[in-house]
C-alpha cells in the first residue's frame, strides 16, 4: 500500500477455509531491527498456530528494516501505516475490530508498547518479547493508553536491556494504578507476575532470569531461547482469547 506517499509492504497470513464471512482475530506481529516480517514470522511460529487455531496474522515490514518506536529507530510515520493497513485489514479482510493484538520482539516489541498508546482504540491487548516501554515519549507520565490495553510481556535476564525494560514495566504499573499480585515462581527460577490495573486491564509479565534478548521457547535459531522454560507463542495467544477489547 501507499502510505504518506511511500511504498509500504505487509504480508497477510489468513488460515485455510479463510473467508471474510467469518470475523477472525487479527493479530500484528512485528520485527526487530534490522529484519523484516519474514524473520518474525519463522521466529513466532504464528502462521503455524494461525492454521489450527483460526486467526489472521499481519507482519508489516518498517522501512529501511526498522521501524520508528520508543527509543529507535527512524522518523517514519509506522503508527500511522499501522494504523491504515489494520483498518484496512478490518475493512476488506474483515477481521474481527474488537479482537486485534499486536506483538513483537525488540525494536517490535518497542513499537508494540507505541501502538498500544497512539492507536489504544485499535489495540485489545499486545504482547511485547524482549522489549520496553522507554524512550523520549514516555518520559511524559501522561504518555499511556486513553481505554484498557492489557500487556503480556516477557524479559529475559541476561538481557543488557533487562533493567531498562524492568524499570519501564513498573513505571506503567505505577501509572495506570496496577495492583501487583505477589510473583508466582516456575521453574528454573522463571517468575509470573499479573497485576489488575485501574482502567481494569491486565499486565502480566515473564521475568526469566537465563534468556538474553530473545524469544522464549522459539525453535533453535537467531534470538530464539528454545530452552528459556516458558513458550512466549503459547502464553500470549491464550492472554489474547481471554482480552477482547473493553468498550464503553
Amino acid at each position: 500500500m501507499t502510505w504518506d506517499g511511500k511504498k509500504r509492504v505487509y504480508r497477510v497470513h489468513a488460515p485455510p477455509g479463510y473467508t471474510p464471512a467469518k470475523k477472525l482475530p487479527l493479530i500484528v506481529a512485528m520485527h526487530p531491527y534490522p529484519s523484516t516480517g519474514e524473520f518474525v514470522s519463522r521466529l513466532s511460529g504464528l502462521d503455524e498456530r494461525a492454521d489450527r487455531e483460526n486467526f489472521l496474522v499481519a507482519y508489516p515490514d518498517g522501512l529501511d528494516l526498522a521501524y520508528n518506536a520508543l527509543s529507535c529507530c527512524g522518523d517514519e510515520d509506522d503508527v500511522g501505516f499501522i494504523r491504515a493497513m489494520t483498518k484496512r485489514l478490518v475493512d476488506r479482510w474483515k477481521a474481527d475490530p474488537d479482537r486485534v493484538y499486536a506483538t513483537g520482539i525488540s525494536n517490535g516489541a518497542d513499537m508494540s508498547f507505541k501502538v498500544a498508546v497512539e492507536l489504544h482504540e485499535t489495540f485489545a491487548a499486545i504482547a511485547p518479547v524482549s522489549g520496553a516501554y522507554s524512550g523520549p515519549d514516555t518520559q511524559d507520565a501522561s504518555y499511556l493508553p486513553r481505554t484498557p490495553v492489557s500487556v503480556i510481556t516477557f524479559i529475559g535476564g541476561r538481557d543488557k536491556l533487562y533493567n531498562t525494560a524492568d524499570t519501564a514495566i513498573e513505571a506503567w504499573h505505577e501509572r495506570l494504578s496496577c495492583k501487583p499480585a505477589p510473583a508466582r515462581k516456575l521453574k528454573d527460577q522463571i517468575t509470573r507476575t499479573s497485576a489488575k490495573c485501574r482502567d481494569q486491564s491486565e499486565v502480566v509479565t515473564y521475568r526469566i532470569p537465563q534468556m538474553s534478548h530473545s524469544w522464549p521457547g522459539a525453535e533453535p535459531g537467531d534470538m530464539a531461547a528454545p530452552e528459556a522454560g516458558v513458550n512466549a507463542t503459547d502464553l500470549m495467544l491464550e492472554f489474547f482469547a481471554s482480552h477482547p477489547k473493553q468498550r464503553s
